[in-house]
């Protein structure tokens, strides 16, 4: 219980940067785009399993409450 918080942390940097590189890579799936097709399409294999899900969560409809877990010190 003692290393949750931090392997929470981590885990939550990971998905950012996840979320991060689809968005400058596929960006042009939500209308933002950022790179040529081609390097997107040669990507595409690697990343094919998480695009829905990616998508669905850059998509999602966010409330001002969602925001509180970025705050430092709110938990």
């Amino acid at each position: 219980m003692s290393t949750f918080a931090w392997a929470r942390d981590l885990r939550r940097g990971r998905a950012e940067a996840d979320a991060l590189f689809l968005l400058a890579s596929f960006g042009d799936l939500i209308g933002l785009p950022l790179l040529p097709p081609y390097y997107s399409l040669r990507l595409l294999p690697f990343v094919l399993p998480g695009l829905e899900r990616w998508r669905r969560a850059m998509l999602r409809e966010r409330d001002w409450t969602d925001l509180i877990s970025l705050i430092e010190g709110a938990e």
